[in-house]
């Protein structure tokens, strides 16, 4: 039944149900978490052995009770965002005494995207981050808990786009253009969604939004658009990351538009770029340690610490409409 045969391949429900417990519970078990009672630790071992629970991996380590390897799905890990975040996952999996396996999928399709989780379920990791998650990313059926690394709603990336355009408001700015993310992006639509909380809250007019792919090429081709929206009488844009940005004010300027004399234009993600950006970038931070370290904890059943907020990072390239 361990997947050695040609039969379907033993998973941890099947340990939960031959042992009467959740599978949360047999997670704790096979990663050694205190505070479970001898007779139901004794219960899951005995139907891991019995089931033959992933024989080359899970069962292997039950001489230690753990695995000690968190997965990790990743797409487009040459962008700034996942590339971080990654890192900042295997850190977090190091301070709980676990390695990261990462496997990588450039794709949007459910079925590459799903080939890469059970090729991780194969190794017998003890739960799966995914990072760069598209709206068609499974995230249920799976034997092991799966979690994005900025969590299932994107609450937080929502909250520090609505900053954004806190602060442009603040400025003095009413007519705003948004240069959004890649709309099969989950962190995108988050963000997006961020940037409309915030207009209808402080009654802004959203004068335009264009698309791109987190680029800074994208931000560039954007700048045709963007350009059109400023002399039709707007007054700052609202960037869906920070290398889209780099490439809009490289755009912008090569359009004659001064920034922010002509236009302001705010970015999100506070790369290690932004602040030697011409003009220096005013941008967004996000607590990755702590969105990482949270992602572990979930996937491990362990209680998490909440990352800090959003901080909004202001700069040159923000000023008062002129």
């Amino acid at each position: 039944m361990s997947g050695d045969g040609g039969g379907k391949r033993t998973g941890m429900r099947d340990v939960a149900d031959a042992a009467g417990v959740s599978t949360q519970t047999v997670s704790r078990v096979l990663n050694g978490y205190p505070g479970i009672r001898d007779a139901t630790r004794e219960r899951v071992l005995a139907a891991v052995a019995a089931l033959d629970y992933r024989v080359n991996n899970a069962a292997r380590a039950l001489g230690t009770s753990l695995t000690r390897t968190v997965g990790v799905v990743a797409s487009d890990a040459v962008l700034h965002g996942p590339s971080a975040g990654i890192a900042a996952l295997e850190r977090a999996a190091r301070a709980r005494g676990r390695w990261i396996s990462t496997a990588y999928t450039d794709s949007d399709d459910p079925a590459d995207i799903d080939a890469a989780v059970r090729h991780l379920l194969d190794q017998g990791v003890d739960g799966i981050v995914l990072v760069a998650a598209h709206g068609a990313t499974p995230l249920e059926g799976y034997d092991v808990p799966i979690v994005p690394l900025y969590g299932e709603t994107g609450s937080r990336q929502r909250a520090a786009a609505a900053l954004v355009v806190e602060h442009l408001a603040d400025l003095g700015h009413r007519r705003i253009v948004e240069v959004a993310g890649p709309s099969d992006w989950r962190e995108a639509l988050a963000r997006a969604a961020g940037v409309a909380d915030a207009m209808e809250r402080r009654g802004l007019a959203h004068v335009g939004r264009v698309a791109g792919d987190w680029s800074a090429a994208s931000g560039a081709a954007a700048a045709d658009a963007v350009a059109a929206y400023v002399h039709a009488g707007a007054t700052a844009v609202a960037v869906a990351n920070d290398q889209m940005a780099l490439g809009l004010a490289a755009g912008l300027a090569a359009r004659g538009l001064e920034i922010p004399g002509d236009v302001s234009v705010a970015g999100f993600d506070d790369n290690p770029d932004a602040a030697f950006y011409t003009p220096a970038l005013t941008t967004v931070r996000l607590d990755v340690e702590g969105e990482a370290a949270e992602a572990v904890a979930r996937v491990l059943g362990d209680e998490p610490v909440l990352p800090a907020q959003p901080v909004l990072v202001p700069r040159a390239s923000t000023s008062a409409p002129r």
